[in-house]
């Protein structure tokens, strides 16, 4: 088990503040965050953090005349499930919700998603997950092959199989998150998924129809050329978990790797990109 950083930054004028913490957090691999004005909390596994990174931010602070306070707490792993129970709203979409079991009947409209998040971290990607799910209500899924990498709690792969996914691939670094996706998986009746634990290095497969990838900028820019690889000509890759200022920069990182850029999706300054390999 993995233990995480919370990093609250206290800042005045909040705004943009806000909106600045969460883009230049998001670069020294601070994974989610919660906003509570005047404060945002980031998060980043433990093992990743480097104190040298708070001077680095209150300089940047600084120089935009926005003062800052910040505050380091550990948060040990066994506390995340009651983390994740006391801020996981349900994602309520046009045909979709996803929703707990400590959800009422009044969430459950249209077709349904029920997981139990246990020792999955990520709280503060909620609108990433609608931005997928959005999108994905747009492809032809129907006995398609998918790969869902960064599962998490297996929301994605759940979803590609009730649209109509042959198989789906899952696949998560953290041990528990594959536990915790092939759990969900069970929950919500699918056969078709397959959990595995690694990055890409345990996807030896080829010519996937979908990727999914719902990680961080950093993630995804150092995988890129790893998806186009898996991908079959004219495969779907569709990507979030970033900001819409990064936008930019993925997209030229998929361009010249061979991707053409389809569509974005934003929601709360949240992006989401679907590319095609031409």
């Amino acid at each position: 088990m993995i233990d995480y950083i919370e990093l609250q930054l206290t800042l005045t004028p909040f705004y943009p503040g806000n909106e600045l913490a969460t883009v230049w957090c998001a670069e020294y691999g601070f994974e989610s965050f919660l906003e509570e004005a005047p404060s945002i909390k980031a998060y980043i596994p433990k093992v990743l953090f480097d104190n040298s990174v708070i001077p680095a931010l209150q300089e940047r602070f600084s120089a935009q005349d926005i003062a800052s306070i910040f505050e380091v707490n550990e948060i040990p792993a066994q506390n995340w499930n009651q983390v994740w129970e006391d801020s996981f709203e349900p994602v309520l979409l046009e045909h979709l919700s996803i929703v707990a079991p400590f959800h009422g009947a009044e969430y459950r409209q249209g077709r349904v998603i029920e997981i139990e998040p246990k020792m999955s971290f990520g709280t503060g990607h909620h609108q990433t997950t609608a931005l997928m799910c959005q999108a994905m209500e747009h492809l032809t899924l129907t006995d398609t092959v998918v790969l869902d990498m960064g599962t998490g709690t297996g929301i994605l792969a759940i979803n590609a199989e009730q649209l109509g996914a042959r198989r789906i691939i899952a696949v998560d670094i953290e041990p528990w998150s594959v536990e915790n996706t092939q759990e969900n998986a069970k929950r919500n009746f699918c056969t078709r998924i397959e959990a595995r634990e690694g990055d890409m290095d345990v996807v030896t497969e080829r010519d996937f129809d979908l990727i999914l990838a719902n990680i961080n900028r950093n993630v995804l820019l150092r995988h890129l050329q790893a998806y186009y690889h898996a991908l079959k000509e004219q495969g779907d890759l569709l990507l979030s978990g970033f900001f819409t200022t990064d936008v930019q920069a993925l997209q030229v990182a998929a361009e010249d790797l061979g991707f053409n850029l389809i569509d974005t999706y934003e929601k709360e300054n949240w992006a989401c990109m679907l590319l095609k390999k031409a």
